[in-house]
């Protein structure tokens, strides 16, 4: 479980998260949603260790990590632009982090990701020769072939669109389920959060203003924020969140 305990953290002296305390039980997939400014990628920093706190405690599995370096805490994160190396082919941009620690994954284990994320017919190609959708299951494979134990998502579903969205979104939800692996989204889209998500962390000026199912927001929004900032938002997209929310949305 990762626990979050009054975390606090302030640049040139604004304050950009204030009083954060949440808990993600193994194996759930959240998403932090929030407008512009409102510390989502902050929040992703801090988590993952590249961002110091001003106060508060960070708890994985009860030990208290928050002065563990980024490196030593086996947490990984997908970029929102891949961060792919053009110059290797999609398998060995996927094998890559497996030099240095090539006994975390085996053959077989990495041949397994492949075919899950429907990778085996691209692994020779170049990275400028695939599709945006597949460059992200190629960053996906790369992270997970290191076997982490939470993984961080930076806007992965920005830059797709229409099916290729959809298929990377039940991916994901698949390996999260198959691995039990602990997911922490951050996503500017309302929509891709309620989709794709156990639980929604919304957040405003720094603040929590909803932590709970997408369900839940749907039918009882906190306050008049996230009625705003979700429902108007989605009125646009409407036929899609009733199917999956029916009366809720009603």
């Amino acid at each position: 479980m990762l626990e979050l305990r009054e975390i606090k953290k302030s640049f040139d002296k604004t304050t950009i998260l204030d009083e954060i305390s949440l808990e993600i039980p193994d194996g759930q997939i959240v998403s932090v949603l929030g407008p512009s400014g409102s510390g989502k990628t902050t929040l992703l920093n801090v988590i993952l260790g590249i961002t110091e706190l001003d106060g508060g405690r960070i708890l994985f599995d009860g030990t208290d990590i928050s002065s563990l370096p980024a490196e030593q805490r086996d947490f990984n994160i997908v970029f929102q632009d891949y961060a792919l190396f053009p110059n290797l082919n999609a398998y060995k941009n996927i094998t890559y982090g497996l030099k240095n620690k090539p006994g975390i994954s085996s053959k077989e284990e990495v041949e397994e990701l492949i075919e899950l994320l429907g990778l085996s017919e691209h692994l020779d190609k170049r990275i400028d020769q695939l599709s945006g959708g597949q460059k992200q299951r190629v960053a996906l494979a790369r992270t997970l072939v290191m076997k982490p134990k939470l993984l961080l998502l930076d806007e992965p579903l920005s830059a797709l669109d229409g099916v290729i969205k959809e298929s990377i979104k039940d991916r994901i939800k698949v390996i999260a389920r198959k691995y039990n692996l602990t997911t922490v989204i951050v996503t500017h889209d309302p929509e891709e959060a309620l989709t794709l998500s156990d639980q929604v962390l919304i957040l405003n000026q720094g603040k929590i203003s909803q932590y709970s199912t997408p369900k839940e927001i749907i039918s009882h929004p906190s306050n008049n924020f996230v009625k705003n900032f979700i429902l108007n938002q989605l009125e646009i997209k409407r036929n899609n969140i009733y199917s999956l929310f029916g009366e809720c949305y009603a």
